[in-house]
């Protein structure tokens, strides 16, 4: 797997910007924090970034903040074999025994490294009793340890477990740094495709990291290589030629591009995502917001913004239609309910 296949390894590696200069920043500092929260959605580089933290602050030849990634510790914690790293899924260990077991383990010294670093994923997951008999450890630990939560709720976390945390805010992958990081795993593997195959799959990557990798080896097992395959690939087909259908306020083709779209098995929920997308662009831009490399669509605020509200409305039936077409064909019906047509020649005639 490609993702984890090139995981990153070092804190130069990390493929998030703003987390590698946090990060950097942090183990600069001649005190480090004892406990940390990395706060993130899925795919974004919590957990590969707390295996780099830990290596970096137990690593034998470490002569910058960078681990070496050869000598005994490093390797031991690369493998997960490493017995001062201790990593916890909250999410099947999130009960108050297993929190005790975890602060019964922060009273043991090292044994190989310089400190005990406890990662524990899903945070959020851990009960409400758990949290309370963590809370006295994670506050004073032992000088030893090290403490890194990682969770994709953060609202969901006890402000008092918050508030003895060092922050770390892992956002949603920037399309700039996922398609550097696609990039670095093509140069590896001596693949090579165009900029916009590239802007493509970050577009279709949800802001993770991890989807998009996942994304790219699919598309190079499949021997895809042009922009208008891989479009095919992930059910897509310009979303910009039905922008601008709908534009021009014509129905009759609007209706004939979806009908199109569907009977070449399009995908109606990475379509509408993309519409919502590119309006949420065009309602900045209506507010004086200066977006690059966009151009200001035909579609007065108003228009857009009740167009906006159709389509979430018919990104919800997606889950209940027995017709996938269906809702994005009753939204734009209602949308052209309000806003004026352009007549077609050949019905102008009749009249």
């Amino acid at each position: 797997m490609f993702y984890l296949k090139y995981r990153p390894k070092t804190i130069a590696e990390l493929d998030n910007s703003r987390v590698r200069d946090q990060i950097k920043k942090i183990l600069e500092s001649k005190n480090l924090p004892h406990a940390y929260l990395f706060v993130g959605q899925k795919g974004t580089g919590k957990t590969s970034t707390a295996r780099i933290f830990a290596k970096a602050v137990n690593c034998f030849k470490r002569s910058s903040i960078e681990p070496c990634n050869h000598c005994a510790n490093c390797l031991a914690i690369a493998s997960s074999s490493f017995t001062d790293v201790i990593e916890m899924d909250a999410a099947s260990n999130r009960g108050i025994e297993e929190v005790k077991n975890l602060i019964r383990e922060t009273s043991f010294l090292p044994m190989s490294g310089k400190y005990r670093v406890f990662i524990i994923d899903e945070a959020h997951m851990i009960t409400t009793d758990g949290f309370n008999a963590l809370l006295k450890t994670l506050e004073e630990p032992p000088e030893t340890v090290i403490f890194i939560l990682a969770t994709t709720n953060l609202e969901k976390l006890p402000k008092t477990i918050v508030s003895r945390c060092v922050k770390v805010n892992f956002g949603k992958g920037l399309q700039k740094d996922i398609i550097s990081m696609l990039k670095r795993i093509t140069i590896q593997e001596k693949l090579n495709y165009q900029n916009d195959f590239y802007s493509l799959i970050a577009k279709h990557s949800d802001y993770s990291f991890r989807d998009a990798a996942k994304i790219l080896e699919e598309v190079s097992m499949q021997k895809i290589k042009s922009v208008e395959k891989l479009e095919v690939f992930l059910g897509i087909r310009g979303k910009s030629n039905l922008l601008e259908i709908i534009e021009a306020k014509n129905a009759k083709k609007t209706y004939e591009w979806v009908e199109e779209f569907s009977q070449n098995g399009g995908n109606f929920k990475n379509l509408i995502e993309d519409i919502l997308e590119e309006l949420r662009i065009q309602l900045l831009i209506k507010k004086g917001v200066k977006i690059e490399d966009e151009k200001t669509a035909d579609l007065t605020f108003s228009e857009i913004s009740r167009l906006i509200k159709l389509l979430m409305e018919a990104y919800q039936l997606l889950r209940s239609t027995p017709i996938e077409s269906l809702p994005l064909e009753i939204a734009l019906t209602e949308f052209y309910n309000v806003s004026p047509l352009v007549i077609p020649n050949e019905a102008r005639d009749l009249n």
